[in-house]
């Protein structure tokens, strides 16, 4: 199957059988937007987090809180999570009770609670935090700050990694941490508004991607990298029908650690290039390296198969990004220094083989970058 294949039964909601109880769901949306007075350029996050809907109720249950955490109270609730990135980057949630949700368990999927709203199409909502309530509520792991948001999505190029999250695997649960990503290059149009001021979301210049990761736990090292905004070296043009997205780190196959894998590919010019450990038959092989150094955040990248080769180097200045937050349904927080950012930059190179020759493809400049980074001993 081609990695480009959009598939709404693997974008729908996963909480079902034991995940109901031990179980996370989220869709992440990620975009560019200009200031409607200034022309200043600027990135955004909104992200639906579902966790433990089995043992929701009317009020979210946040497993951080102390007294919760004494009882092995674990966590359930819906979370919007919205931000930027960049000068004054934040994260602001806002949670609902599992009954002021309503949650579209087929496909397409569909998330609503309060004026919060998404689909493969929508996104719709507001948070809004103050000071005094985020220090207030440490349990609510996020800073403060309003956003709202009125968003259409148009999905061009997706990352669906095939074996790994076909339905015999998602029936019988056998990863720990499940990744699709519906939309790598996905043009967001509409409009946000930041602390009040509007921000225009242009399609083509939006820079979108959307993907999902569901499962009973999170990887470490948890390594993302995902653009749609690459400018050939060898013609100096921007690449319109390009897009690339990396992503793992350690994954868990029934509760047994796999050497440091990560899933990857690239679609260039429409042909694409996978590297999928999952798929072994192609000699998906991975070398990766991550490291936080004291302005910025580094990754390197290799990945083989008999095919083809790319290597890719991403930077991204540490005061553009945020530690982003989340408790896992068994209500640990043990993510703790999640390096996580949007204005990442960075080189790849592209390679073909042909027999022991390596036959350059493209080397190309990568902006826009999203990108994450953290590991827990």
């Amino acid at each position: 199957m081609n990695f480009n294949t959009r598939d709404e039964a693997r974008n729908q909601c996963m909480l079902s059988g034991p995940l109901r109880r031990r179980g996370y769901d989220w869709w992440w949306h990620s975009f560019s937007a200009r200031d409607v007075q200034t022309g200043e350029e600027r990135a955004f996050f909104v992200e639906y987090f579902l966790v433990n809907p089995a043992l929701g109720g009317e009020r979210p249950v946040f497993g951080q809180l102390p007294e919760n955490k004494v009882a092995g109270r674990r966590p359930s609730y819906v979370m919007v999570k919205a931000g930027c990135w960049g000068k004054n980057a934040r994260q602001l949630h806002r949670f609902f009770g599992w009954q002021e949700a309503r949650v579209r368990m087929g496909a397409p999927f569909e998330v609503e609670a309060g004026d919060c709203f998404a689909s493969e199409t929508e996104l719709r909502g507001s948070v809004e935090v103050s000071a005094a309530e985020a220090a207030a509520h440490p349990e609510w792991m996020c800073g403060a700050g309003s956003m709202r948001w009125d968003l259409k999505l148009d999905k061009k190029i997706a990352f669906n990694v095939g074996y790994g999250t076909s339905a015999p695997l998602r029936a019988i649960k056998a990863f720990e941490m499940y990744w699709h990503a519906q939309g790598m290059k996905t043009q967001v149009s509409g409009t946000v508004w930041l602390d009040g001021r509007r921000y225009a979301v242009d399609g083509p210049s939006s820079f979108g991607y959307a993907d999902k990761n569901w499962g009973h736990g999170f990887t470490t090292p948890w390594v993302w990298l995902s653009s749609c905004d690459l400018t050939s070296r060898i013609t100096g043009e921007r690449l319109a029908d390009t897009a690339f997205d990396i992503g793992g780190g350690r994954p868990k196959v029934f509760f047994v650690g796999l050497p440091r894998k990560l899933l990857g590919a690239i679609w260039h010019e429409g042909r694409g290039f996978e590297f999928n450990f999952s798929k072994f038959w192609t000699g998906s092989r991975t070398r990766f390296e991550c490291r936080e150094e004291d302005e910025r955040i580094v990754w390197h990248v290799e990945q083989d198969t008999w095919a083809a080769r790319l290597v890719t180097d991403v930077w991204c200045e540490k005061a553009d990004m945020l530690l982003v937050n989340y408790e896992a349904p068994d209500g640990s927080k043990r993510h703790n220094r999640l390096w996580n950012g949007g204005n990442g930059h960075g080189r790849l190179q592209l390679f073909e083989k042909r027999g022991r020759e390596l036959v350059l493809v493209d080397d190309m400049d990568a902006a826009h970058v999203g990108c994450e980074y953290g590991e827990y001993d």
